[in-house]
């Protein structure tokens, strides 16, 4: 390899610590062609005359010795709370990107259509068996709902805020239980962060109170839809309805469908997957990816993948999910990683 390109490409680095290869050959321009520039940052991080940090085409690059790359508190601290794979490390770097620099993408159905019950897991076996462990609850053979219904006052706030808290509610936990317990909305927020809370109690009474009869059928999720998107929309009559126009995802390039009809015949056939489906967590899990990633309804879809994220849990008296202790960007990366 040339020693003047791997100067070159040394400068670079020692110039903007933390630079990634894209920036790089951007630097360097024709200097160094870019199908070649991998092997030559290759070699000097093999040398060690360079550093690497992270993996994939978004791994980023600083000489030994130099100052680092300005920190993200927020993405550190996340990161700590729930440790990363490589791959999701670089799923991560990607969507810190500049909408400008990631390639618009569509739905593919075909990522729903390849999943099968029984056949298809996107949680390892050693996982679900670990959480069915865990979520075991000492109330086996009882009626469904039995295990939520002991901890309901707990669930309805534990639940309602941290759901809540995912889309931005500033309500702390305490007044979280004051207004579900007391009726009191804290002052200086605005209405709608209240209508939101309570709308999530209510998602939740109307799970525990119909645990024999709910289920992954249209029933059960349309009326979520209705219970959490009640005096939140733009247009009321969507509350609990299928959309029927185009809708964009903020900070994402992609596009869901717009047809309507593809998204009905999409909808009834996520809840025929996740029906079929028969372990709670296998189950619930699916309905997290799939759902946001249709976005079935106008607005509110996240909230209504986790509230149905539930429903297994419920059913089979597991410890249910609450979502505490969640770092906010991180679930958001994870659901626009998807």
């Amino acid at each position: 390899m040339p020693d003047d390109e791997l100067d070159q490409i040394e400068k670079a680095v020692r110039a903007r610590p933390g630079i990634t290869s894209s920036e790089i050959a951007d630097v360097l321009g024709e200097q160094v062609p870019r199908r070649t520039l991998q092997f030559r940052l290759k070699r000097l991080v093999d040398d060690g005359r360079v550093l690497r940090k992270g993996a994939g085409r978004w791994a980023r690059y600083s000489a030994p010795g130099a100052a680092p790359a300005p920190a993200q508190p927020e993405a550190a601290a996340e990161e700590a709370a729930v440790p990363l794979s490589p791959e999701s490390q670089e799923i991560r770097a990607y969507l810190r990107q500049p909408l400008g620099a990631r390639k618009p993408v569509g739905y593919n159905r075909e990522f729903l259509n390849a999943y099968r019950p029984g056949e298809t897991f996107y949680l390892p076996e050693g996982a679900r068996a670990r959480l069915a462990e865990i979520g075991a609850r000492p109330v086996s053979g009882q009626p469904a709902g039995t295990y939520a219904r002991q901890i309901l006052n707990r669930l309805l706030i534990d639940l309602s805020w941290n759901s809540s808290r995912l889309e931005g509610n500033t309500y702390s936990l305490l007044e979280t239980k004051r207004l579900i317990e007391f009726g009191q909305e804290a002052e200086g927020r605005e209405r709608l962060e209240a209508q939101m809370i309570l709308n999530h109690k209510d998602a939740v009474e109307f799970l525990v109170g119909n645990a024999a009869e709910i289920g992954f059928n249209r029933y059960t999720i349309l009326n979520l839809h209705a219970i959490l998107a009640n005096n939140l929309l733009a247009d009321e009559r969507a509350a609990g309805r299928l959309r029927h126009i185009g809708v964009g995802i903020d900070g994402s390039v992609y596009h869901p469908p717009e047809t309507p009809q593809l998204v009905e015949e999409c909808f009834d056939q996520l809840l025929a997957t996740a029906a079929a489906t028969t372990d709670p967590f296998e189950q619930s899990f699916f309905v997290m990816v799939q759902l946001p990633y249709l976005q079935p309804f106008d607005d509110v879809n996240k909230r209504v993948s986790r509230m149905a994220a539930n429903i297994p849990f419920i059913k089979a008296n597991l410890s249910p999910l609450s979502f505490t202790d969640l770092p906010r960007g991180l679930y958001a990366h994870a659901t626009l990683g998807v």
